[in-house]
């Protein structure tokens, strides 16, 4: 009997293991400064923010991290950037159906970190999920944290989160 459930423990974890289980954190920039460019760094609120995130996922196996090329997206993954030593990587978010193709392929069982728009985080959501579950955020609303998980079966899972 003990055989019995160490070889079915065996073939499950195999299984689990063979899936290829990615997953993707994505967060919208945090809360950005007023400073009159159209391209702004972060408001000390937006800086303790993005420290929520470094202290969210300092003990997580990061195997990449992406941004838009705006200050305000690149300063809200910084420190976990830093922590993790591992470079932020820019993505053009006007072909947000190209970049989750390639996240999808290029990302195999790992755990993405992306750091978006009000607009482009959830649109892309959708796309990772391949339905469309979310709508834009508000302008004021920084607090989303999306956690997709995906399947080389093709499956993908959503948890939304607040922090």
């Amino acid at each position: 009997m003990k055989n019995i459930f160490v070889i079915l423990l065996i073939f499950v974890s195999t299984l689990t293991y063979s899936q290829g289980i990615t997953t993707f954190i994505l967060v919208r920039h945090a809360e950005k400064a007023s400073d009159g460019t159209s391209d702004p760094g972060l408001t000390e609120a937006g800086e303790a923010r993005a420290g929520k995130i470094l202290s969210l996922f300092q003990q997580a196996d990061i195997t990449a991290i992406y941004s838009t090329n705006y200050k305000r997206t690149k300063m809200t993954v910084l420190p976990l950037s830093k922590a993790k030593k591992i470079a932020i990587k820019i993505y053009n978010s006007r072909k947000l159906k190209e970049f989750s193709q390639m996240l999808l392929t290029d990302n195999n069982g790992g755990t993405v970190v992306i750091s978006g728009h009000s607009n482009t985080t959830p649109m892309l959501a959708n796309l990772l999920l391949g339905e469309e579950k979310l709508k834009p955020y508000a302008e004021s609303d920084y607090g989303n944290l999306l956690i997709i998980t995906t399947s080389n079966g093709g499956e993908a899972k959503l948890l939304h989160l607040r922090y």
